[in-house]
């Protein structure tokens, strides 16, 4: 029988490992984010003392948390040893409302377990060529626009995210985080990152299409015609458009899902969501 328990930091490193090998792409350095967004979120399934199966229930807020990372070894699978993680990890966001991304195929059995389809969002990739935008509002995030910015983030997400945004905009090698200025006030901001392929931009909100375009030129253009990755939200026209004007296809599409009251977001300036892994 399997035993269940906390992950370790390292195992992290193992999951987001896991995560690359099934596709997902995820960031070169995601893992310290995705950390301190709730150190107690991440669990592992051992069997004979061997990494057997993985799951991630990151909790924001008294009332909301976010599953992912669920992925078995693929000698471990069809043994149960999957399930019972997962219903671990259910049990532990008991009272909560619980999101996630999930592959489409899988929708069926996410359903036996409460979840009601919310929207699609859809992964468009392609190389980028672009030029940065002139002005003086989009600037580097540093640490005077921290408190502003988790302020303007909770307007996207069902619950503020202050440790995960304080080391997700932390600027780094393989990231960049840029916010939109008018008038001293932040109304939008991005990130870039370097992927195991390409660049994800995640998030991009913005509240408007213009403001969309110029945060993901200011991103785009710093890692000069690489290929960039953007998971829009389907219902965001404006957001398709964005990824058709710049020849970017869809490459991959995933059923964002909720157990509990689904939150009222405002898709229509979510122009990119964060990450699969974590909302």
């Amino acid at each position: 029988m399997a035993t269940i328990r906390q992950a370790t930091r390292a195992e992290l490193d193992t999951m987001i490992d896991w995560a690359a090998r099934e596709g997902w792409n995820p960031g070169l350095e995601d893992g310290n984010a995705f950390w301190v967004a709730d150190p107690d979120g991440y669990w592992v399934a051992l069997e004979d003392d061997a990494l057997a199966a993985a799951i991630s229930l990151v909790r924001f807020g008294g009332q909301y948390a976010f599953l992912g990372l669920y992925i078995a070894e693929p000698g471990y699978r069809g043994r149960g040893i999957g399930f019972a993680l997962w219903q671990h990890a259910l049990a532990r966001g008991e009272g909560r409302t619980i999101g996630l991304d999930g592959v489409v195929a899988q929708q069926g059995n996410y359903r036996k377990s409460g979840f009601v389809w919310s929207h699609a969002n859809i992964r468009y990739g392609g190389a980028v060529s672009v030029t940065e935008p002139p002005g003086t509002d989009l600037v580097d995030v540093a640490p005077v626009h921290t408190a502003a910015l988790i302020d303007y983030d909770r307007r996207f997400n069902p619950a503020r995210r202050d440790a995960f945004l304080h080391e997700w905009t932390k600027q780094l090698q393989t990231r960049r985080s840029v916010v939109l200025l008018r008038d001293g006030t932040i109304v939008g901001y991005g990130t870039i990152r370097a992927c195991r392929e390409g660049f994800k931009i995640g998030p991009l909100f913005a509240d408007s299409e213009t403001g969309a375009d110029l945060i993901f030129r200011k991103l785009a253009a710093g890692v000069r015609g690489a290929r960039i990755y953007l998971d829009v939200p389907e219902p965001n026209t404006s957001a398709r458009a964005l990824c058709a004007r710049y020849n970017m296809k869809p490459v991959f599409e995933t059923a964002r899902m909720y157990r509990g009251p689904v939150p009222d977001l405002p898709l229509a300036r979510i122009y990119g969501i964060t990450s699969f892994e974590l909302g």
